[in-house]
């Protein structure tokens, strides 16, 4: 069994990840994500250079999201702390998500198309990060109205355990829909 105790073990490293989701224009919604990386103790970089501790990475990207089909209509970078100068070339790296959907798969595409040396592991991992927070966000966003149960049930089934297709949830659904709206 693993021995852990946080007052004990020490920290070396930390990674936040913020996601925040907006209100955008009429029918779209502004995602944020924030990655920030802080190294916690000195340590050695490959070529034997010494570094404090600080922010390694600190990466901000930003999709606009049209609701309720999930495409991204517009994604901005930005790379205020980078663990070297070279970094910066991949700060476009992730332009061509312009227009996909976030659905099933989303991951997977992303990689496929931006991952690797194709791109940044880090914007990858904030995008994949976000791309769920953006589904709760967009539909909470949208959710300050009473939907047809038909509608959420299209876009939630099987997209987890508790939204399985024959869950509870998805069953509750269901009966809602041989109900009259109020």
């Amino acid at each position: 069994m693993m021995k852990f105790n946080r007052t004990t073990n020490q920290e070396i490293h930390s990674r936040r990840i913020d996601i925040t989701t907006y209100k955008g224009t009429t029918d779209s919604f502004i995602v944020e994500g924030v990655l920030k990386d802080e190294r916690l103790v000195d340590s050695y970089g490959p070529t034997g250079k010494l570094f404090p501790p600080g922010t390694i990475h600190h990466m901000i990207i930003r999709i606009e999201v049209r609701g309720p089909s999930l495409v991204i209509e517009d994604i901005e970078v930005e790379m205020p702390t980078l663990p070297n100068e070279f970094c910066i070339e991949t700060i476009k790296c992730l332009d061509p998500i312009k227009g996909m959907q976030i659905v099933s798969g989303f991951t997977s595409k992303v990689k496929n198309l931006v991952g690797g040396v194709k791109g940044c592991v880090h914007l990858v991992a904030l995008l994949t990060a976000m791309a769920p927070a953006a589904f709760q966000g967009v539909f909470s966003g949208m959710d300050r109205e009473q939907k047809d149960p038909k509608m959420v049930s299209e876009r939630m089934k099987n997209t987890c355990w508790v939204w399985r297709a024959n869950g509870p949830l998805m069953n509750q659904l269901k009966d809602a829909q041989g109900r009259p709206r109020c």
